[in-house]
């Protein structure tokens, strides 16, 4: 494999991120810097003598034999600094990933927003999530997220529910289905979008590498929306991540006796702009700012004039029940059977609190 060599350097003691870069940019490729004599390696920026002995003393080929066959075995592939599909965002940041073990397409350069909160969320963050996601996905962003329960998970089905890309950043090696309910989308993940970990093959799902996974997560987004995050979370470390690295940070409001708004509502104290519905985080965004749209068609299904009565007063923004019969001048029973019609044949979605939007 053509990754031989950056395995090989990755796998030596004291060579992290930064080193590993500067080695590269002075030597060109890690098979010159493995080559290299100890005056040489002594002259490269910022190395420390560890390193040199370290690389000088270390013997790298069955780790590196390893990993390649690893890879094979999982279908996986390597996207490194030299590879045109690495993405160019992340070379902002002060330690990039020298490479990224990949499932699915990695692209150097697409829209993307990340979509974090909390593992136990709620059926109202569980909503919203979804909703945002499939908002977003249709507008062309890219949502990324860490495929974790709850929050994460609901944000990467929502975009593929769109047929559209979601990135998901592992805390773990990228053939390791963590956690185990969201095997089916991991599946789902690497067909329609992509799986992404800069850990080694078989790295388990440490607590010490979800903080390095968020900082991979804003980095390849132009902006954070957090969606229920309590005090302390991580889903705050990556919102503090994105500010670091000069990205957007968005925050969805919630219950005010919910321990998991602590978060999000601090955030939004502190200056992140609160989302009530994606055209808040489009217009922010760079090159995304949304056109005025009207609600999509009815979809090609057999509606009755009442039904069709209801759906055109709705659209993708939730409304409540009371605001769908004033519209349509019917009464309350007659809108909640035809809700529920319509929600069974799938061109609805119904919320927490009697609120429903198109799906």
């Amino acid at each position: 494999m053509d990754e031989y060599f950056w395995f090989a350097l990755k796998s030596a003691p004291q060579v992290g991120n930064v080193t590993f870069r500067r080695l590269v940019e002075h030597f060109g490729t890690p098979e010159r810097a493995l080559a290299a004599t100890e005056t040489e390696l002594a002259a490269v920026r910022g190395i420390l003598p560890a390193a040199v002995s370290s690389i000088l003393g270390h013997d790298y080929r069955e780790a590196a034999e390893r990993e390649c066959a690893l890879v094979r075995r999982a279908g996986a592939g390597v996207v490194t600094l030299h590879s045109p599909d690495y993405p160019r965002s992340l070379l902002e940041l002060p330690d990039p990933p020298p490479l990224l073990y990949v499932k699915g397409e990695l692209r150097s350069s697409e829209p993307a927003v990340a979509v974090v909160g909390s593992r136990r969320a709620s059926a109202y963050g569980l909503a919203v999530t979804e909703q945002m996601a499939r908002d977003l996905a249709r507008h062309g962003v890219t949502v990324v997220s860490g495929m974790a329960r709850g929050i994460d998970a609901a944000a990467h089905r929502g975009a593929l529910d769109e047929d559209r890309r979601s990135i998901g950043v592992l805390g773990c090696g990228i053939d390791i289905a963590y956690p185990t309910e969201n095997r089916t989308l991991f599946s789902r993940m690497a067909a329609h979008g992509a799986l992404v970990s800069e850990f080694p093959m078989g790295t388990l799902p440490l607590a010490e590498n979800f903080p390095r996974r968020n900082r991979i997560i804003s980095g390849l987004s132009q902006g954070v929306l957090v969606v229920e995050a309590a005090e302390g979370s991580g889903s705050l470390i990556t919102a503090q991540c994105a500010l670091e690295q000069g990205r957007d940070i968005f925050a969805i409001p919630g219950n005010i006796h919910s321990m998991n708004s602590r978060g999000t509502h601090r955030l939004i104290k502190q200056g992140a702009k609160l989302v009530e519905r994606v055209e808040d985080i489009l217009e922010e965004l760079t090159g995304m700012v949304p056109s005025e749209q009207s609600p999509p068609p009815p979809p090609r299904l057999s509606f009755s004039p009442r039904e069709a009565a209801v759906y055109s007063t709705m659209s993708t923004t939730p409304l409540h029940i009371d605001e769908i019969t004033e519209k349509c001048a019917l009464t309350v029973a007659e809108v909640s059977a035809i809700l529920l019609r319509l929600e069974l044949k799938g061109v609805i979605t119904q919320y927490p609190g009697k609120r429903f939007s198109i799906a």
